[in-house]
C-alpha cells in the first residue's frame, strides 16, 4: 500500500487477454484504470475472438514476446501496481512470474481467469498448477469467483454465503499464508452480492443490492484492476477493495447508458465521469 507521498498518477500495468468487443481483458481495464485516475499500461496475453456473446477462439501471444514487454516496460516505467488477467499456458504464467520476480513490483493483483462468462477454458491445466506455484506466491491479491476458488481448490461448489469465509481462508492458505484474499459471490443467487475477503487475520464482508441487468461482462476484470489502481494510494488492502466494490456497483448500475452488443453486454467503466 502508499508508503510516504503517493505518486499524483499510479502506473498500473495491466497483463491480460484482449477482447475485441472491449467488454472484458485489457481494453475494459485500461478503461477501468483511467476511469480512476490511473496510468494503464498493458501487455497483452493472448488474442481472442469474441464478443457479448460467447468466446469462438484464442491465439495465445508466445511466452518470449510477453517476457519482452514485460522488460520493456518494468525497465522504463516506475509502475505502482500490476494487474493480471488472462494468461492462457503454462509458459506465459512462467514469463510473468520471471518479471515479477526481477522488478518486485510493491502490488500485485491476480484474477485467475480460468473461464469466460460462456465456459470457454481460458487458462490450461498446467497453467493452473504452474499459477499457484508459481504466481500465487507473488501477490499481494487474488480475486477468484466462487467457480475458479473450487478449481484452484479442488472442492465442490460454494453452495452459500455461509461457506465463503472458509473458502477465503483456503484459498490464503494455498497461497503460502501472504497477501489477501477478495473472493467474488456473483455466481450465488439471492437479492443481494456478498464478496467476502481474507487477509490472514480479519474477514470482511463486502454488500450491494442485486441489479437487474444483462450487462455484466467484464465484472471481474473491473473489479481487479480497480484494486490495482486504487491500491498505490490507499492506506490499506480494506480501502481499496471498498472503493473497487463501489466503484464496480456504480459500472453495473450505469450499464444501461451503453448499447454494445446483443448478449452479456459491458459495464460502463466511465460512469463515475459522466
Amino acid at each position: 500500500m502508499a508508503k510516504g507521498a503517493p505518486r499524483a498518477v499510479p502506473n498500473v500495468l495491466i497483463v491480460a487477454g484482449i477482447d475485441p468487443s472491449g467488454g472484458a481483458g485489457l481494453l475494459a481495464d485500461i478503461k477501468t484504470a483511467g476511469a480512476l485516475g490511473a496510468y494503464g499500461c498493458g501487455v497483452p496475453t493472448a488474442i481472442t475472438v469474441q464478443n457479448t456473446i460467447g468466446v469462438s477462439r484464442t491465439e495465445p501471444v508466445s511466452p518470449g514476446l510477453v517476457g519482452e514487454q514485460l522488460e520493456a516496460v518494468l525497465s522504463d516505467v516506475p509502475v505502482d501496481s500490476v494487474k493480471i488477467g488472462m494468461l492462457g499456458n503454462a509458459g506465459v504464467v512462467d514469463a510473468v512470474a520471471g518479471a515479477l520476480e526481477k522488478y518486485a513490483p510493491p502490488f500485485v493483483v491476480l484474477d485467475p481467469v480460468l473461464a469466460s462468462t460462456s465456459g470457454a477454458p481460458l487458462l490450461d491445466p498446467e497453467g493452473v498448477r504452474e499459477m499457484k506455484k508459481r504466481l500465487f506466491p507473488l501477490c499481494s491479491c487474488i480475486t477468484p469467483n466462487l467457480p475458479e476458488a473450487a478449481l484452484l481448490l479442488g472442492a465442490g461448489r460454494v453452495a452459500g454465503e455461509a461457506e465463503m469465509p472458509e473458502t477465503a481462508r483456503k484459498l490464503w492458505r494455498e497461497a503460502g499464508g501472504r497477501g489477501a484474499i477478495y473472493l467474488k459471490g456473483g455466481h450465488l443467487s439471492g437479492n443481494d452480492l456478498v464478496d467476502v475477503a481474507f487477509d490472514g487475520l480479519e474477514t470482511r464482508f463486502f454488500r450491494s443490492g442485486r441489479i437487474d441487468t444483462r450487462s455484466t461482462h467484464g465484472t471481474g476484470c473491473a473489479l481487479s484492476t480497480a484494486i490495482a489502481a486504487l491500491a498505490p494510494a490507499s492506506q490499506t488492502v480494506w480501502d481499496a477493495f471498498d472503493g473497487a466494490h463501489r466503484y464496480l456497483n456504480g459500472a453495473i448500475r450505469n450499464a444501461w447508458r451503453l448499447q454494445a452488443g446483443s448478449g452479456r453486454g459491458p459495464v460502463d467503466h466511465f460512469w463515475n465521469w459522466r
